[in-house]
């Protein structure tokens, strides 16, 4: 062989072991799709350590891509995260502080909590003057697309998908559950089409099959976003009856243990994963992500589509359906602890070929915006003021540099969190309590369950975090709770005390009749007898 021949063997060779390094030559604007589940908490799926959740669609995407292992929701109720999702924005800047549909001010009396405190007003639609994802997208030519839960606003509000850069919304408006119709087929939501054929099919498929129609009819040359936001793993959690009973007699083969709650703070707290209902519907929902992966492969389209996979908040342990537990994080939604916080964060880059890497850089879901401006070739700044961080450079394993993370939740959760303001700084979190000023600390790294306040002991620490959180929510604008002058200590003591001596034995029946063989559910919702209708 002659030189000239060597010499192009050699690179031939090189540019090989190249490419499959780096996988499929990186797109000038890739496609995105963008999978948002509702409540889901972080052990919630098999790749993440649960032995009763069954999830390999989902695990799937992990394992072609980088699963971050301290990825983070922007709060722990659902419409301040979903916000600064779509915005990059922290909290107290799109002003967003509850749930949309939380009483404030002296109508918080009415719920009947009884606390120190009364929350503050908030923001009730996402404000318009913000940049979204799909907005900053459709800049440089894309198609956007909604599906599901949206939460941020109304129609008589002009906060609709549509109103905020998706050129198509199928089924998000104000409700921030399936309240109109449940979790099966007929599902009477004003912003999408029940059908015959789909009588007993999943809200979740029926979600998955809008978006693969979507991507069917894309032009390759025309990128696109999509997003899908399931309501499941939202309450009220509902399956179909075989779902239930694969999931009844899984528990039991794993040994149902005698008393499933504890106390937490305030709240009783689940502490185990056997709910069969609940699995039954992350089943569900998995089988959905699966469609849509079919569909982009199926499109030729999987190789060019970045995919990013997360959810709100932290499962939920207390309040609403009582579903999951999330250890070793202590807590779930609604809380301040990691449990409430911390959540799935995975990001596929095909081209990249990351193939399951774990990577333990915080991370928040604000940094989701200018990681796709980025991956688009969007100027970020194109965007205006935002709190996130492209996570490009960790992708390519360059330096990112150490930053604070911060949260604020001036209100009571329906779950047992206290109002509250977090700063993460390195492994150490700070969290500061509204109802008497207290402080808790924690070494992450160290103490992943929060289990050991170290105020006291790292009190220089403890102070210096402190200031620093005050003083960036005070050039945030952040809002606060105020003294309720009718606050009852006895009626609250009362309140509290119910919630142990009433509620966590209800609870512990509830969940003995729901492992029993015989269980019914309400009459108004089984589903379908079976997923013929997946």
């Amino acid at each position: 062989m002659n030189t000239a021949l060597r010499i192009s063997a050699a690179c031939l060779i090189l540019s090989s072991l190249i490419s499959c390094q780096l996988g499929p030559q990186a797109p000038t604007q890739p496609n995105f799709l963008l999978i948002i589940v509702d409540d889901l908490g972080y052990t919630d799926l098999s790749i993440m350590g649960s032995d009763y959740y069954e999830t390999p669609h989902i695990d799937q995407i992990a394992r072609e891509g980088v699963i971050f292992t301290e990825g983070y929701a922007a709060c722990a109720v659902c419409s301040p995260s979903r916000a600064s999702l779509m915005t990059g924005t922290f909290v107290p800047r799109h002003g967003i502080t509850d749930y949309i549909g939380a009483p404030v001010g002296a109508d918080w009396r009415k719920m009947n909590r009884h606390t120190p405190l009364l929350p503050p007003d908030y923001q009730r639609f996402l404000p318009h003057q913000l940049t979204t994802i799909p907005e900053a997208l459709k800049t440089v030519g894309y198609n956007t697309f909604f599906a599901g839960k949206w939460h941020l606003g109304s129609e008589e509000q002009g906060s609709l998908p549509t109103d905020h850069g998706f050129d198509i919304n199928q089924g998000g408006f104000h409700a921030g559950g399936p309240y109109t119709g449940g979790y099966f087929s007929p599902f009477n939501n004003p912003f999408l089409k029940d059908r015959p054929e789909e009588k007993g099919m999943s809200f979740s498929m029926k979600l998955a099959k809008e978006t693969s129609a979507f991507i069917e009819t894309q032009d390759e040359e025309q990128p696109f976003f999509a997003c899908l936001s399931f309501y499941a793993v939202h309450a009220p959690i509902q399956t179909s009856e075989d779902k239930w009973s694969h999931y009844r007699d899984k528990a039991d083969s794993m040994g149902i243990a005698p008393s499933g709650f504890g106390m937490e703070r305030i709240l009783p707290i689940r502490q185990h994963q056997d709910n069969p209902v609940y699995a039954g519907l992350v089943e569900q929902v998995d089988e959905a992500v699966g469609q849509v992966l079919a569909t982009l492969e199926a499109q030729g389209l999987d190789e060019n589509t970045v995919i990013l996979f997360t959810s709100d908040h932290g499962g939920v342990a207390s309040g609403d359906a009582y579903a999951t537990n999330n250890a070793p994080l202590r807590g779930g939604k609604g809380y301040q602890w990691e449990g409430g916080l911390r959540v799935p964060f995975f990001l596929k880059v095909p081209w990249m070929n990351h193939r399951g890497q774990e990577n333990s850089t915080p991370v928040m879901n604000t940094d989701i915006l200018p990681t796709f401006m980025d991956l688009a070739q969007v100027p970020l700044d194109s965007a205006g003021s935002i709190d996130g961080k492209s996570l490009v450079p960790v992708l390519q394993k360059q330096t990112f540099a150490e930053r604070p993370l911060y949260w604020h939740y001036p209100h009571y959760g329906n779950q047992g969190g206290e109002p509250h303001a977090v700063l993460r700084q390195g492994s150490w979190k700070l969290i500061h309590y509204w109802e008497d000023d207290r402080d808790e600390l924690y070494n992450l790294a160290q103490d992943l369950s929060e289990e050991n306040d170290l105020a006291a002991q790292e009190a220089d620490r403890t102070r210096a975090m402190r200031q620093q959180l005050l003083d960036w929510l005070e050039e945030a604008g952040a809002t606060y709770p105020v003294r309720d002058s009718l606050f009852d200590p006895a009626a609250h003591a009362a309140k509290l005390e119910s919630y142990r001596t009433e509620l966590l034995p209800r609870l512990e029946r509830q969940r003995a009749a729901m492992l029993s063989p015989d269980w019914q559910p309400n009459e108004d919702w089984w589903g379908s007898k079976s997923d013929t209708n997946k």
